[in-house]
């Protein structure tokens, strides 16, 4: 199979679409990042990487606390939106119409319309040049009851959307299952 160099570049499929929320000087701010995942299973820990410049990182530096909220497919638009502005300019919150709720981390701001929340405390910041790469803890998960199968999140229900970075700068849905996990590679065993 043929393949083409195309040099250091920051491709990883699927990136996620979350929206990152924290208080900036009180007031909730979201931002849309696709450079985060999973970092650590006990305790549970995530990653998510900011540039400095942004309004959001001055939030969760402030507070020690941010939220990611996972969208479903119907809000393309907002997270879309969300990453194209500044938080200190707009008012995200008005114009996306998000209805906010707080878990305990009373400066972490979680998007009700989102399927998939996320509360999460700051363990770690380092600084890796172009960002700061966040290491948050989760400390609390909220999932929209209509989204669950005996009482777990369900993909198929969350519908979430995935970043491309490649030809096509857009956002896609996950698409089918394939197959499943701890199961389909059991056929290759000897």
């Amino acid at each position: 199979m043929e393949k083409i160099k195309l040099g250091a570049q920051t491709l990883v499929y699927p990136m996620p679409a979350f929206l990152i929320g924290t208080l900036v000087a009180g007031a909730p701010n979201f931002m849309t990042a696709a450079w985060s995942g999973i970092a650590n299973s006990n305790p549970p820990m995530l990653t998510v990487a900011v540039q400095h410049h942004r309004h959001t990182l001055r939030g969760i530096k402030e507070n020690g606390a941010f939220s990611v909220n996972v969208p479903g497919e119907d809000q393309v638009r907002e997270t879309d939106y969300c990453g194209m502005v500044s938080g200190s300019k707009q008012d995200k919150i008005a114009a996306c119409g998000f209805t906010l709720f707080y878990g305990d981390l009373k400066t972490a701001p979680l998007i009700a319309q989102c399927p998939l929340n996320l509360e999460c405390k700051v363990v770690h910041e380092l600084n890796l040049g172009s960002h700061a790469l966040i290491v948050g803890q989760i400390m609390e998960t909220h999932v929209s009851a209509d989204c669950t199968g005996d009482g777990q999140p369900d993909v198929g229900k969350i519908k979430p959307i995935v970043y491309s970075a490649g030809k096509e700068k857009a956002y896609y849905g996950i698409g089918r299952r394939l197959a499943r996990a701890f199961s389909a590679g059991k056929s290759i065993r000897h």
